[in-house]
């Protein structure tokens, strides 16, 4: 239902008062996204997709700067190709999806039914990663340390059968990019990890405003058949967690089951090196929890598809010249730049209340809406309205003073975005809990009370008994922070033994 005129409409249920139910609703209000059609599926609306685009493009940009070049591979594996991986398929068998017949046909004991027909002779998977039919083609590609590094990048979907969907976080199917590179040696390959985890982190944080912690995952958290995970970390307004991007160090295990060998300098033969990671668009989901808040979704300019939206006031006989006025004011703002872009400008002329307008454009995250009506042509003055400042009246603001810094101040709401998600994650991480009461207190006492819950960064002595206390409250070590600031003769959180590394625990997504 749209609002009524002159009348704000917040979106139900509140942050506080149910934080999953306020995130379906944003979602929904702003037309991001729907689960629709087939359970666990969703549909990327297109205000939602255009927001994917602008994060592609900028990450796709990120990507071939470190020398990677994008191919694309079959949708459908081979269940032989999975098989060679056993520690691979382990980790994902629970999520497959596998045709095992190519066509349909007419049931005879069920008159205008069709049942399948034609099984296969082996079974395919529907693409959960790449990583094994990747491998196979590398095999045929690289044959001398001269074809090294070979470095190819994938913007696809795929498919992991999900029990418990929630739309953007938790789908059956979903987008992604991943990343797969094969090198001579360790020490080159383990670089290309770190140096993929840095591109990710420095596009969560500058692009998409979302500080977030850097790390390397425990042996129960690493993607399945590596050698060594790194992850970026983002915390959620609710204090959860949102594993934001992986990075992985896959060792010579995928080389062996795929047989990508290398003529070395020697001429003797080896086995490469590989290296996968990857984000999906559970970073919409990251950007809308981050960000938003009670009236809707809140986008940083960076990855807002409309940056300023004009809605003029077309009423009586001003109203042509009202829509001229507008139209020539997105023009000179189209000349201005943001990031290196033109600013992206709108011009809602609908047939529709302005305050109706007005207020699909701030469920939707625009950084700046401006209404423009006969009394704003006199007086050159622009009724400005930044979407983190919607109490009281709009700005006024001289028409040739905004355009002239509507730069700054698309970069001022960039950066007070980043800054209050930081401030967020700073206070929300306690560095003070030393015992396992006060570890059960913080996990605890998270649902529904503000001054409680986020992150633990504590040490950890990495013991099996640990497991079943993290399990019972319903939390995770998010990861090993790459930071490490582990005290001499530091003792666990959780056992009381000597501690081996510092951990950051947190409920997560």
């Amino acid at each position: 239902m749209p609002p009524s005129k002159n009348a704000k409409a917040a979106i139900s249920p509140t942050r506080a008062e149910d934080f999953p139910g306020w995130f379906q609703a944003v979602v929904k209000d702003a037309e991001v996204a729907e689960l629709a059609h087939v359970r666990g599926s969703m549909v990327i609306r297109p205000w939602g997709y255009a927001i994917w685009e602008l994060m592609q493009a900028e990450l796709d940009r990120a990507i071939k700067a470190t020398g990677s070049h994008n191919a694309y591979f079959p949708l459908f594996i081979p269940l032989s190709y999975l098989e060679a991986e056993a520690g691979h398929v382990d980790g994902f068998a629970k999520e497959m999806a596998v045709v095992t017949h190519h066509r349909l046909e007419a049931d005879p004991e069920n008159p205008g039914h069709l049942r399948p027909g034609g099984e296969l002779a082996e079974p395919l998977i529907v693409r959960p990663t790449s990583e094994t039919i990747i491998g196979k083609s590398f095999a045929k590609w690289i044959n001398s340390y001269r074809d090294l590094p070979l470095m190819i990048n994938q913007w696809a979907n795929v498919v992991r059968w999900e029990m418990r969907p929630r739309v953007l976080l938790r789908t059956t199917e979903f987008l992604w990019q991943e990343g797969h590179t094969a090198h001579a040696d360790e020490g080159e390959a383990r670089e290309e990890m770190e140096r993929m985890l840095d591109v990710y982190r420095e596009f969560a944080e500058g692009f998409l405003a979302m500080p977030v912690v850097t790390g390397e995952k425990s042996a129960e958290e690493r993607f399945p058949g590596a050698v060594t995970t790194l992850s970026i970390e983002a915390m959620m307004q609710d204090g959860k967690a949102l594993q934001a991007g992986t990075s992985h160090y896959l060792g010579t295990s995928f080389a062996e089951a795929a047989e990508i060998e290398f003529s070395d300098r020697e001429g003797g033969r080896q086995l490469v090196h590989t290296t996968s990671w990857g984000v999906s668009t559970r970073l919409l989901g990251a950007l809308i929890m981050s960000h938003s808040d009670d009236d809707g979704l809140r986008l940083p300019p960076s990855v807002a598809p409309s940056q300023v939206v004009i809605v003029p006031i077309l009423r009586g006989d001003a109203a042509p010249e009202v829509a001229a006025a507008a139209e020539e004011l997105a023009s000179e703002l189209r000349g201005r730049s943001f990031g290196g872009a033109p600013v992206r400008v709108t011009v809602d002329g609908r047939d529709r209340g302005p305050a109706d307008r007005r207020w699909e454009w701030v469920k939707k995250g625009v950084p700046v809406v401006i209404e423009l009506g006969p009394r704003d042509l006199e007086s050159g003055e622009l009724a400005v309205r930044r979407r983190t400042a919607l109490e009281g009246k709009p700005e006024s603001v001289g028409r040739e003073e905004f355009v002239a810094g509507v730069e700054g101040v698309l970069t001022e709401i960039q950066r007070g975005y980043f800054d209050t998600a930081a401030a967020r994650l700073e206070s929300r991480t306690a560095r003070d809990i030393t015992d396992l009461e006060d570890f059960r207190r913080w996990f605890e006492g998270d649902e529904g009370d503000s001054t409680m819950g986020g992150f633990v960064r504590a040490p950890w002595s990495e013991a099996p008994e640990s497991l079943p206390i993290l399990e019972e409250l319903k939390a995770s070590v998010r990861c090993l922070p790459l930071d490490q600031q582990l005290p001499p003769g530091s003792t666990c959180v959780l056992t009381g033994k000597p501690a081996v590394v510092e951990a950051v625990f947190g409920k997560a997504y």
